[in-house]
């Protein structure tokens, strides 16, 4: 039997981390960021955590 392929987009936006958190980036700042205020574009650029909920799809997703 052929082996499991991950999910290759899951594998360029989710990372686990030691404790087997899975963290993420946050969302809305890939284009139009003129408009943005930069206290938001600073709030942004830092990472976030994937919720209880979503984490098993992502978790199945990674593997």
């Amino acid at each position: 039997m052929p082996k499991m392929k991950s999910n290759s987009a899951a594998k360029k936006r989710f990372r686990r981390n030691k404790n087997g958190v899975i963290k993420r980036g946050c969302q809305y700042r890939g284009h139009i960021m003129t408009k943005k205020s930069s206290k938001r574009k600073r709030r942004l650029r830092a990472g976030s955590v994937v919720s209880k909920a979503d984490a098993p799809k992502i978790t199945n997703a990674l593997q």
